[in-house]
């Protein structure tokens, strides 16, 4: 199949779909053009660097030490 005749196959098939079905299909081809490239290069994120206070950190760090990777044997 040529890329002529495998984009008017795909957009005939597309056609006949309702239109909440297309919007899926568009999304789909946007994920697929990304080539799983998702978010920002760490370089851009550096201007951040410093933006949280120390004493923050720390709380926020001793907040998910205390409350992540916990089991509750009695939960269940």
């Amino acid at each position: 199949m040529g890329r002529t005749t495998v984009e008017k196959t795909i957009h005939d098939q597309v056609a006949q779909l309702p239109v909440e079905k297309q919007q899926q299909v568009l999304e789909f081809v946007r994920a697929l053009s990304r080539d799983g490239k998702m978010g920002v290069p760490g370089r851009n994120l550096l201007r951040f660097a410093g933006a949280i206070d120390r004493k923050d950190l720390i709380a926020i760090e001793k907040a998910v030490n205390e409350g992540c990777e916990q089991i509750d044997a009695n939960e269940w």
